[in-house]
This record gives C-alpha cells, structure tokens and sequence, in this order.
C-alpha cells in the first residue's frame, strides 16, 4: 500500500509563497516587539499532562493531545485509568509553558521580564477557515509588573505592530473581569454561577441577546436576575469609548464596582489613545469575556473586519505561576492570531516591500567546470551587494522555466552557454 501524501487532517505543507509572507511576517513582529524591550524565549513544544490539565485553561483542556508514555512505562495491560498510559501533552497554547518557565529560571531573568516567544502549539479542535490543529502564536508577556504600564505596554507594542503590516481601521475590544463580576453580582447570580453565566454571555455575538436569555433561562436562572443583567447590556450598547462606559457602570452598579477598576481602565484607555502609532479604534465591550478561566483582571481583544472574527488577544493572569510556585506573580500577555494575519495577507495579494532584487543565474547543461567557478564568483559578488541569487541548470523549455521562477518573484535572468 502507498503512504499517504497528505498531511493530517487539521494540518498543512507551507508552500514557498506563503513561506516567505510567515517569515516576513516573523520578522517584522520580532523587529517590532525588540523595539520595545521584549526578549525572545524558547519552551519545550510539549509539557507535563498535570500543567496541562490544572483547570484553568478553559475550553481548551478538552483539546490536549495527549502523548503515551515510553518504553517499559507503558504498559497497557495493567492500566486502569488515563494517568496510566499518558504523562505529557503537546502545548494548547504558550501561557502556561511560560509560567513553567519563569518559575523554573526566575532567579535568571530580571524584573520586570519581558518575554516574547513565538512558536506552534496543537489544539485536537475543529478544521475550519483560518483554523487549524497547529498552528503558530506569537506572544508578548510582562511578568513581575503589578501596574497597568503592562497593559498600556501590551496594547501599544501590538497595536503598532499590526499596523506596520498595513493594517488600518481595526479595534482592540477592552474589558475587565472584575467588571463582569461586579455585573452579575448587581443583578444577582450567586458568585458560583459567574462562570457559568459568562460561558453564555460568550455567545452574544453568534446568538444575540435573545439567545443569551433564552440559554439562561434554560439554565434555570431568575427571571429577574435575567432581565437586569441583560438590560445593562442595552444600556450599554452606545458606549464604546472605554471612559464613558466605565463611568456609566461606576455609576448604576455603585458600590459592586470597585473604584479601582474604573481609575485602571480610564488610565489604559488615556495613554493608549494618546500614544497610538496605529489606525485602530479602542473599544468597551462589556461582552468581552475571554476562554481562559486564568484571566484576573484586564482582557482585550483585536478585531479585524475584513476577517469578521477575533484576530488575537490577552489580558491579566496574575495567578498563574503562583499555580507553579506557591507565590503569585503579576503577570500579562497579548498573543497575535498569527494565522489569521497570514490567511488575511495572502487572500489579498500581498506582496512584500522592499524586498532585494531577485536574479536566476540559468547555466547550460555540460557548462565547463572551470568556467561555472566564475559563474559562482559572480553569484557570490551579486549577493554580497543585496541581491537574491539563484543558479540553476537550464531547462530544455527555458520559457516555461523562465515563467516559472518569474511566479517566485525572479525578475532577471542571466544566462551562461558553454564555449
């Protein structure tokens, strides 16, 4: 029987065109993200099962794929239960390696740590547009900065950095969760139902309004408690600029609303829109929840509308490595849909700027040893002033060859006969 040349499902071959937009792509992000102090890390592509598997990365636990045990540690006749055959995981995403990481070398690293790692992770979900079982992310964290410098640091590293891929008129969706909590508990959920209730409220943009007191109420909450949670929605709905919204709810939900969290998100929303180097617009959106139950404070989002879907995001997990370590650290990150960026770039024809001068070298077939030595000097002097160099052997059909590297973005073409 034939192996199979196609990859597994969920998965993909990078041809050479989308190859060189993703290094691109890389190299601006990581151009961008030094600029403002960010160091790049490495963690292992998989992790223990138990850090994997500690409740706290939501929907996303239920997407682990799960490696076997090794050698004589795996013995499937005498297993009973999953912790018998299974001991590591391949990363869902690259918070909690990151977490491991900085308790494991804190001692090493300075604080504040500003980290920037950007690798695959695997998540056994659902194929679809722009989504796959592995994929890249691209994260930035601070760690060890309690303040909200972290926030306004994250946003403005991001935002710039989206920009300088050509990308306009886009919102970073802000929220806080102790915002979400200060609402439930005004309109009266039992604090052990918040995570429940912010599940449901998670799908208002797929099932509107309706939808969320429809599934509410078949969850069998009070009517009442419905109706008014839902209606600070309503109220809501034409408050987009983060300070008049938080002020409104500082207002109506008086002393469920910490003060504090109102001065925090006014402060982020300020320095972010006075320093923006990029064309987007920040938005409230009390709706935003985000999946990660690690989330403990500020949570943001990017939306693109040319993709109609989130388009990476973040927030604050001051909990985390505490998970680790026993002491809690601050902690925040904001990690960029990689994918999405890219699938969004390739749909619309973009072509790399500034990129050196393109030229094939066509040798004929039988060309003199002696001679093709100069034809490589010639190469190596050519590269050595910019240019992209490629020396290939002439094809019978030097036309069709000629059209084919012209699609690989080859613009001249210097051709060597022998004597």
């Amino acid at each position: 029987m034939a192996l199979s040349k196609k990859p597994v499902n969920g998965m993909k071959d990078i041809l050479p065109a989308e190859m060189e937009i993703r290094d691109y792509v890389t190299s601006v992000i990581k151009d961008t993200y030094r600029s403002f102090g960010f160091t790049p890390i490495e963690t292992p592509c998989m992790e223990n099962i138990a850090n994997l598997s500690n409740k706290q990365g939501g929907e996303n636990e239920k997407l682990i794929f799960k490696v076997l045990k090794r050698g004589e540690k795996l013995n499937l006749e005498t297993a009973k239960e999953e912790a018998d055959v299974v001991d590591f995981g391949m990363r869902y995403d690259l918070t909690v390696p990151l977490s491991r990481f900085y308790a494991n070398n804190a001692n090493d690293l300075p604080t504040p740590f500003k980290a920037l790692q950007i690798g695959s992770v695997w998540r056994a979900d659902r194929p679809q547009r722009g989504r796959y079982r592995q994929f890249t992310q691209c994260d930035i964290d601070i760690l060890g900065e309690p303040s909200n410098l972290a926030e306004i640091e994250l946003i403005s590293a991001t935002t710039t950095t989206i920009g300088r891929l050509g990308f306009k008129n886009f919102e970073i969706r802000i929220n806080e969760r102790r915002i979400l909590k200060a609402m439930a508990a005004y309109s009266g959920f039992a604090e052990e139902d918040y995570d429940s209730v912010f599940i449901t409220l998670d799908k208002m943009d797929k099932i509107g309004i309706d939808g969320v007191a429809e599934e509410l109420a078949k969850e069998g909450y009070a009517k009442e408690s419905i109706d008014k949670y839902l209606n600070l929605f309503e109220l809501l709905k034409d408050k987009k600029d983060v300070e008049s919204g938080v002020a409104f709810l500082s207002d109506v939900l008086g002393e469920y609303l910490d003060a504090e969290v109102v001065k925090n998100m006014t402060e982020i929303a300020t320095a972010v829109n006075a320093t923006k180097a990029a064309d987007f617009t920040l938005v409230f959106d009390p709706t935003l929840v985000r999946g990660m139950s690690y989330y403990t404070g500020t949570i943001f989002e990017i939306a693109m509308p040319e993709l109609g879907a989130a388009c990476g995001g973040g927030g604050r997990y001051d909990r985390m490595i505490g998970k680790f370590t026993g002491k809690d650290v601050p902690a925040c990150g904001f990690s960029i849909g990689f994918e999405r960026i890219i699938l969004l770039l390739m749909e619309s024809g973009f072509k790399i700027p500034e990129r050196p001068k393109r030229v094939a070298y066509l040798v004929e077939k039988n060309y003199p040893a002696d001679k093709l030595v100069d034809v490589m000097e010639q190469a190596k002097a050519a590269r050595a002033e910019g240019q992209q160099v490629l020396v290939v052997r002439m094809n019978k059909n030097k036309k069709f060859q000629k059209e084919q590297l012209s699609k690989e973005g080859y613009e001249e073409f210097l051709e060597f006969f022998k004597p």
